[in-house]
């Protein structure tokens, strides 16, 4: 009888060629005894974060790489496609801000991708996880994540061929390396948009709060959808408020409906998140409130390209006519078959410590922690 550890090939194979960054997110292919290995077995102590289709894995290899490992939990048809489509897009994107394959593993019963560890975790975890009492977010990190978000993305629609939509951007999916660079992950909901192609009409993947309209009811997919799901990336870093809230009265709320009167007003200072205790550069306020209006216009044509996002953001000169003019935004609510199907902000009130279930509720990169996990390669009592 074979090995259990054999499913993903015996040797290690190189396979990613040199690219921009210097080959650093070159890529090869790992057995599974290397990662049962690296990660302690696939250890509770070591799990990262849990979603629908599988755990992630925080592990180091015997070279002392720190990895981040998705395990996908079952090989049904779904799960198999994702996998695929992942690899793929991660095998082709190449990006500072853009979370790369560092290797994958493949066997008759087991799939798992290997990614670079994050050592400041997600967005979400500083936003609204066991970090955001922390505040380590200030204002001029909260703006280096939305360039560098906006510039991962601008690639995928713009730089890479054929381009790319995500189709699944979210705080959880906003990785943070070890100088808050901003990494955009998660590809398993992505689509290759061919050449002369503006838009799809597909089944509807994504997380409800996050979702533009004509997505989240008729299934078109455009990279318009990602501009408007940016566009709740960004109001969720300036005003720290969840995409979607459910009030004391029960009834649920979106970040939209509860910007759009002090937009119009041009409150924008009573929009900036109050942990920051009022320290924020107030031009870069008014600029990063445009964007945002703009990118959750409920008409994808009125929206711009993430190209033009990110040069707004960074105040470069933009062509586009609607930049200066007094914005409205006209919140689009969700059906009230969607809303229900939210479970996010069901799990605010009886959940909210509970990292687990957090963790289910945002993705897999959801509530991630490291504070039990143990150096597989270091020796007992070796201090």
């Amino acid at each position: 009888m074979g090995s259990s550890f054999s499913c993903c090939g015996d040797e290690k194979v190189e396979e990613g060629p040199n690219n921009e960054m210097g080959g650093e997110n070159s890529w090869r292919i790992f057995t599974y005894k290397e990662l049962y290995a690296a990660t302690n077995g696939f250890s509770e102590n070591n799990k990262l974060g849990e979603g629908g289709f599988g755990s992630v894995y925080w592990g180091k290899t015997s070279d002392g790489l720190q990895i981040a490992v998705k395990k996908l939990k079952s090989m049904n048809s779904k799960a198999e496609m994702e996998f695929a489509v992942e690899v793929e897009v991660l095998g082709r994107v190449r990006h500072k801000n853009l979370l790369g394959l560092r290797g994958y593993c493949v066997g008759n019963e087991q799939r798992l991708i290997v990614y670079d560890y994050m050592p400041n975790l997600s967005l979400l975890s500083h936003l609204h996880g066991h970090l955001s009492k922390e505040v380590q977010l200030d204002w001029k990190k909260r703006m280096k994540v939305a360039i560098g978000s906006a510039e991962g993305l601008s690639y995928l629609h713009h730089e890479v061929t054929p381009h790319i939509i995500h189709r699944d951007i979210k705080a959880s999916n906003v990785l943070l390396d070890s100088n808050f660079e901003p990494l955009v992950a998660d590809f398993g909901f992505a689509k290759l948009i061919p050449e002369g192609v503006s838009h799809m009409t597909t089944r509807v993947k994504g997380t409800l709060g996050y979702l533009a309209p004509e997505y989240a009811m008729w299934g078109k997919v455009s990279e318009s959808c990602d501009v408007y799901s940016f566009g709740i990336l960004l109001l969720e870093l300036i005003t720290g408020r969840k995409p979607i809230e459910k009030l004391p009265n029960g009834i649920k709320r979106t970040i939209t409906e509860w910007v759009e009167p002090m937009i119009a007003k041009e409150k924008f200072k009573d929009l900036v998140d109050p942990k920051l205790k009022g320290n924020f550069d107030e031009f870069q306020l008014r600029q990063s409130i445009r964007v945002a209006a703009l990118c959750v216009q409920s008409e994808p044509d009125k929206r711009p390209m993430m190209k033009e996002v990110v040069s707004i953001l960074k105040g470069e000169e933009v062509n586009f006519v609607k930049v200066n003019q007094n914005l409205r935004i006209q919140s689009i609510k969700y059906g009230d078959d969607l809303m229900a199907m939210d479970q996010a902000s069901d799990q605010d009130d009886d959940q909210s410590s509970d990292q687990g279930n957090e963790s289910s509720v945002y993705g897999v990169f959801g509530a991630m922690e490291m504070q039990k996990m143990q150096d597989p390669y270091k020796r007992f009592g070796e201090k």
